[in-house]
C-alpha cells in the first residue's frame, strides 16, 4: 500500500516539479517577478500567485482527465477508484483555486494580507462584482461540485454527466483570459477554450492513465482508447496555440521579445510532445510494449509540466503587442473591439475571413470522423452513398462559411447579414446534414464494445435514446421550437446578450442549428429517434412554420422600431442603408431566404411519400400473390354483397 502511494505521489509530483520550475525560469525571462512600478502586492504575492495557478491548472487537467477517461475507457466495475481520484484532483482544483482568486486580487488591488473589514469587503466586491472574480468563483464552484459528484454517483451516464461538467467549468477560465471589448476577442476566447479542452483531454488524461496503472486500472486496450484522445487533443493544442500567438505576435522582431522567447520554448516542448505521442502509437502500443510505453509515459508527462509552467510564465508576460482600443476609438470599435469594416460589396463574399476556431474545429471534426467511418465500412465490403457523403461534407464545409466567413465580419454590424446568418444555419446547414444521417453511419461503423465501457457509439445511441432527447425531437416539439425561437430571440433580450457576450453569440449558433437540426429530422430523417408522423402532418407542420416566417419577416418589414437601437443604431456606418431600412431589409430576408430550403424540404417530404406508398402497393401485391389473391376476391365479395342488399331494397 506504502509503494502504491509512493507511485501516485511520483506521477502527480513529476509534471509539478517540472512545471514550477519551468514557471520560475520563465517568470525571470518575462520580467514578471520585477516589483510594479504604480501597486504592488509584494515579491511574496508576486511569486504564490503564479505557483497557486500551476497547482491550479494541473489539479484542474487531472480531474477534467480522469473524468473523461473513465467516462469514454473504463467499464462500469472499475468506475469506483477512477471517481475517487476524481474527488480528490478535485479537492486540491477547488483549494488552489481558491488561493489563487485571493491571490490574484492582492496582485490586482496592490495590497497586502489583512484580517480588518475594509480587507474583507474589497474581496467580498471583487467576487461578486468584478467579471474576473466572478469568473474564478463559478470555476470554484465547479470544482466543489466535482469534489462532492464523484463520490455520490458512481454509475456510468452519471461519470458521462460529471466529465461534461468539468469541460464546461473551463468555460469562466477561458472567458477570464481576455478582456471583453478589446481587439481579437472572440478569437482569443475561443483559441483559449480549445487549448483549455486540448491540455485537459491529453495532459489530464494523460496523468489519469498513469494514476490508472498504479492502482491496476490499466490495460493496452485503455492505453488505445487514451491514444485517440491525445491525438485530437494534440491537433486542438497545436492550432488553438498558433492561433493565440498570432493575435500577440505579428513581426519577427515581436518573436524575439521575452514573451516571444517563452512562445518559442513551449512550441519547441510541444513538438517534442508530438514526436513522442507519434512514438506511442507508432511503435510502443502497436507492439503492446507496455514496459517501454509506461517509462516513456514519466517522461511525457514531465515535459507537459514544463509546457504548463511556461503557459503560466506567458500568462503573466506582457505580449508586445497591445491588445487594447486605439487613443480614440471609433463607435464601432468602441462596441465590437474591432475596426469598422469598409463597405458590404459582393466581391466581399469571397475575400472576406473572420475564423471562428470552435466551430472550424467542428467542420473539421466533423468531416474527417465522417469520412473514417465511410472508410471503414468501405474497408469491410460494405457501401455507403457518396450522396450523403457529398451533402455532409457541403454542410460542414458551409456551416465553417457562415461562422468564419464574410458573414462573420459583417453580421457585428448589419442586422440583414446577422439575418442572412442566422436563416442559413438554421435552414440551410441543417438541410444538407440531415441526409447524410451521421448517426446511422456512426451505428453501422463503429463495433459495439463488450468490456462494459462507453465508447461514442454507446454515448450516441444513449443520447438518441433519452427521454429529453426524443421529447424535443419529436415533430411537433420540434416543430414548434423551430417556429418560436425567431419571437422569442429577437423580442426579448437574448438578442442582446449573443451581440454584446462572446458566449451567447456561440449559443446562438449552437441554438439555431440544433432546432433547425431537429426540425429536417423530424420532417426527412432516417437516423433513429420517435417515431415519424404521416406525411401529410409533415407537409402541415411545414406550411405551418413557414407561414409563421412570412408573419415574423412581415412584421419586421413594416416594423417602425429599430430592435437592439444601442448597437446596430449606434455603430456609426457611413456606408449601406440606415438600420431601420436595413432592419426592415433583414425582415424580407426572413421571408424570402426560407422559400428555397422550403421548396426542397416540401420537394424531398413529397418524394418519400411517393416511395413509401409505392412500397407499400408493392407490398400488399406480393401479400396478396402468396394468398392466391384471396384478398382481391374477398374485397370483391363485399362490394357483390353491398350490391345485392341495395337491390333489395329496391
Amino acid at each position: 500500500m506504502k509503494s502504491v502511494r509512493v507511485r501516485a505521489i511520483a506521477v502527480i509530483g513529476i509534471p509539478l516539479v517540472f512545471a514550477l520550475v519551468l514557471l520560475l525560469v520563465g517568470l525571470s525571462v518575462g520580467g514578471s517577478l520585477a516589483q510594479k512600478l504604480l501597486v504592488d502586492a509584494g515579491s511574496f504575492v508576486r511569486v504564490a500567485q503564479p505557483v497557486a495557478r500551476v497547482l491550479f491548472d494541473v489539479s484542474m487537467a487531472t480531474t477534467v482527465g480522469t473524468l473523461v477517461l473513465a467516462a469514454w475507457g473504463l467499464p462500469a466495475k472499475q468506475l469506483g477508484r477512477a471517481l475517487d481520484i476524481a474527488a480528490a484532483s478535485a479537492l486540491v482544483w477547488a483549494l488552489s483555486g481558491a488561493f489563487s482568486l485571493l491571490w490574484s486580487y492582492l496582485v490586482i488591488a496592490g495590497v497586502g494580507f489583512s484580517t480588518d473589514n475594509f480587507f474583507g469587503a474589497g474581496l467580498w466586491m471583487f467576487i461578486t462584482q468584478i467579471q474576473l472574480g466572478q469568473l474564478l468563483g463559478y470555476n470554484i464552484l465547479a470544482a466543489m461540485a466535482l469534489t462532492i459528484l464523484p463520490l455520490a454517483v458512481r454509475s456510468q451516464i452519471g461519470t458521462g454527466v460529471m466529465a461534461g461538467l468539468s469541460l464546461f467549468a473551463l468555460l469562466p477560465i477561458a472567458l477570464s483570459g481576455h478582456a471583453s471589448g478589446t481587439a481579437g476577442h472572440a478569437m482569443a476566447v475561443n483559441a483559449m477554450g480549445l487549448h483549455l479542452v486540448s491540455v485537459s483531454i491529453w495532459v489530464g488524461g494523460l496523468i489519469a492513465l498513469l494514476l490508472f496503472r498504479v492502482f491496476g486500472l490499466s490495460s493496452l486496450e485503455l492505453v488505445k482508447r487514451y491514444s485517440t484522445l491525445a491525438l485530437v487533443g494534440f491537433g486542438l493544442m497545436a492550432v488553438s496555440g498558433v492561433s493565440s500567438a498570432t493575435l500577440r505576435i505579428h513581426t519577427l522582431p515581436q518573436l524575439l521579445s521575452p514573451y516571444g522567447m517563452l512562445v518559442l520554448a513551449k512550441v519547441g516542448l510541444l513538438l517534442v510532445l508530438g514526436a513522442i505521442g507519434f512514438w506511442h502509437r507508432r511503435r510502443l502500443i502497436a507492439a503492446g510494449v507496455q514496459g517501454r510505453f509506461w517509462r516513456l509515459a514519466l517522461v511525457e508527462v514531465a515535459v507537459m509540466g514544463a509546457a504548463m509552467g511556461i503557459a503560466t510564465a506567458l500568462s503573466k508576460t506582457a505580449p508586445p503587442v497591445s491588445q487594447n482600443l486605439n487613443e480614440n476609438p471609433s463607435p464601432a470599435q468602441i462596441l465590437t473591439g474591432e475596426p469598422l469594416p469598409p463597405e458590404f460589396t459582393p466581391m466581399h463574399w469571397f475575400i472576406d475571413f473572420k475564423p471562428d476556431l470552435l466551430w472550424l474545429a467542428v467542420a473539421a471534426l466533423g468531416i474527417s470522423g465522417y469520412l473514417f467511418g465511410v472508410r471503414r465500412l468501405t474497408k469491410r465490403g460494405d457501401s455507403w452513398s457518396m450522396l450523403r457523403t457529398a451533402s455532409w461534407v457541403t454542410g460542414m464545409l458551409l456551416l465553417a462559411y457562415i461562422t468564419s466567413g464574410a458573414l462573420n465580419v459583417y453580421e457585428e454590424y448589419l442586422f440583414s447579414t446577422h439575418m442572412i446568418a442566422h436563416m442559413m444555419l438554421t435552414m440551410g446547414v441543417p438541410l444538407f446534414l440531415v441526409p447524410a444521417a451521421p448517426v446511422t453511419l456512426l451505428l453501422r461503423a463503429s463495433a459495439k464494445r463488450l468490456d462494459g465501457s462507453m465508447g461514442l457509439r454507446e454515448w450516441v445511441f444513449w443520447a438518441v435514446e433519452t427521454r429529453w432527447a426524443r421529447f424535443v425531437s419529436h415533430p411537433l416539439t420540434a416543430a414548434t421550437l423551430f417556429a418560436s425561437s425567431l419571437v422569442v430571440f429577437y423580442f426579448t433580450p437574448l438578442i442582446s446578450w449573443s451581440v454584446h457576450d462572446h458566449v451567447g453569440h456561440e449559443w446562438m449558433i449552437i441554438h439555431f442549428l440544433i432546432t433547425g437540426y431537429l426540425f429536417v429530422q423530424a420532417l426527412i430523417g432516417i437516423d433513429p429517434g420517435p417515431a415519424k408522423v404521416g406525411y401529410p402532418i409533415r407537409l402541415m407542420l411545414l406550411i405551418g412554420t413557414l407561414t409563421f416566417h412570412a408573419f415574423f419577416g412581415l412584421a419586421l418589414m413594416t416594423g417602425n422600431g429599430l430592435i437592439l437601437a444601442d448597437w446596430y443604431g449606434a455603430m456609426g456606418r457611413s456606408w449601406g442603408q440606415n438600420p431601420l431600412d436595413d432592419q426592415q431589409t433583414g425582415g424580407a430576408i426572413a421571408w424570402g431566404i426560407g422559400e428555397l430550403p422550403a421548396a426542397a424540404l416540401t420537394l424531398i417530404v413529397s418524394i418519400q411519400w411517393a416511395r413509401a406508398d409505392k412500397k407499400d402497393a408493392v407490398r400488399l401485391d406480393r401479400a396478396s400473390d402468396r394468398g392466391g389473391n384471396k384478398d382481391l376476391e374477398e374485397y370483391n365479395a363485399m362490394f357483390e354483397q353491398l350490391a345485392n342488399r341495395e337491390e333489395r331494397r329496391r
